[in-house]
């Protein structure tokens, strides 16, 4: 699933070809797609034709654009969704779920899908944390370690009363968002600590230094467009990120650690894989699994 860094390149590209742009046109290819719409396709539709896109924004994984009607185009990316600029006159995808053409005859603004698990939905503008305006679904989601307003001090305060796992607590989006299971791992590594260590046991300075290494990895997937592991995470001209080659720990299990030189290890962890270094990252004497 993408992660911050993905979901920001994805949110660049938007804004650059649908901010200031009227929707004249709205096709629901797929129910799937308009899901968490609970009005339906049509009511969708009928709420985009004729407004204009004012913004793209983000919060952590969450993508949406605000509206001119006062309302925002929440995106969900899920597993393989993609947001295309495509030219109205390209055939359309194998898994276009959602197009949207514009009264400047421009380029088509498309959401492909090939699994169905992400989609579109209109929603209200609220009052969020951090006194932002985001849609009504996000507004339990805590602020991303990019933003300005981001307070590491309250988040080493919550984390700590948590009593839980760190990975889980860096993936809890409620404590801190955008941060899924690859960057996790990254972060983990960098601050070399045990994706098991009790969060009441860490020290504060151990907190810093875990968000201090997220934030630092996260700044530099984005600046290499993102991690891409196959086709099913592109931008909006179809091009794939490579953070994938810079990679410490996550997917290389069995190689080196560039810091010590221990093979990597996989463990399962909630449904899925987390990958540290024996050596470096050691297991805690009592843990939160």
């Amino acid at each position: 699933m993408p992660e911050l860094p993905e979901v920001e390149v994805v949110r660049r590209g938007t804004a650059n070809f649908a901010v200031g742009r009227t929707i004249v046109a709205v096709e629901v290819l797929h129910p799937r797609a308009v899901r968490r719409h609970a009005a339906g396709g049509a009511d969708l539709a009928a709420r985009l034709t004729s407004v204009t896109v004012t913004g793209a924004e983000r919060r952590g994984k969450f993508l949406w654009l605000p509206l001119d009607s006062g309302e925002a185009l929440l995106v969900h990316l899920g597993m393989s969704g993609q947001l295309r600029v495509q030219p109205p006159t390209a055939p359309p995808e194998k898994h276009l779920r959602v197009r949207l053409a514009f009264a400047d005859h421009g380029p088509d603004l498309r959401f492909v899908d090939q699994r169905t698990f992400g989609g579109l939905s209109v929603e209200p503008l609220v009052l969020g944390r951090g006194d932002r305006t985001v849609p009504a679904s996000v507004a339990h989601i805590a602020l991303d370690p990019l933003e300005p307003e981001f307070d590491a001090a309250a988040v080493r305060t919550a984390m700590r009363a948590k009593r839980t796992g760190l990975k889980r607590a860096l993936l809890d989006q409620t404590l801190v968002s955008g941060i899924g299971n690859i960057y996790a791992d990254e972060a983990l590594w960098r601050a070399q600590l045990h994706y098991a260590r009790p969060t009441e046991t860490l020290r504060a300075t151990e907190i810093d230094r875990v968000l201090a290494a997220a934030t630092a990895v996260m700044t530099a997937a984005l600046a290499a467009g993102g991690t891409s592991f196959d086709s099913l995470y592109v931008n909006v001209n179809g091009e794939s990120g490579y953070f994938d080659r810079s990679l410490d720990v996550y997917g290389r299990e069995g190689r080196e650690c560039g810091r010590c030189g221990s093979a990597i290890r996989r463990d399962a962890f909630m449904n899925r894989s987390s990958f540290s270094c024996p050596r470096c990252q050691p297991r805690p004497r009592r843990a939160h699994w």
